[in-house]
């Protein structure tokens, strides 16, 4: 941003509660741009005891992570994670569990992450998701999520918190 949204002065960088950021120049104003990070919710979703895993069309081969997607206005991030398996996976979730939250600064986002327990036989959004890998707990365990070491740390808080049944 260089320029207020409201009074669309120059905005200049500054100290504001203790850390650098962007103001506005204009004294009456007082607009602060404090950059908050975007809430995205991040599933890993279990079907028939197995869990999904999914390729982005725009990933590599080979490269898999759980769905995520962002909230939409006046949305849950309870009611965004099960939206966002019926849209993604063409499942229906029957429930979800909270694992953790976690931030990812490098695109300004806070994940917040769900066990979804869901129904049905996928049906891929072509848009989004190029496959999907169903493995089992051990494998789950043992997955390579490569450079997506976020992912790793989620798979692992929830392996440590669930029990080998489900989540429930």
């Amino acid at each position: 941003m260089k320029y207020c949204p409201l009074c669309r002065s120059t905005l200049t960088e500054g100290p504001v509660d203790g850390a650098v950021r962007l103001r506005c120049a204009s004294p009456p104003c007082g607009f602060v741009h404090w950059n908050n990070p975007v809430p995205v919710v991040a599933g890993l979703v279990r079907r028939d005891g197995r869990y999904l895993l999914a390729r982005n069309t725009a990933w590599p081969l080979g490269v898999f992570s759980m769905i995520t997607g962002f909230l939409e206005q006046g949305e849950s991030p309870e009611a965004a994670i099960l939206r966002e398996t019926q849209e993604e996976l063409g499942l229906q979730a029957r429930r979800c569990r909270f694992i953790g939250h976690f931030p990812l600064p490098k695109f300004n986002q806070l994940l917040i992450a769900y066990a979804v327990d869901a129904e049905g036989v996928p049906k891929l959004a072509a848009a989004e998701i190029a496959e999907v890998r169903e493995v089992s707990r051990e494998e789950l365990a043992a997955f390579d999520f490569g450079s997506f070491q976020l992912t790793r740390d989620i798979v692992d808080g929830y392996l440590q918190q669930a029990p080998a049944e489900g989540f429930t």
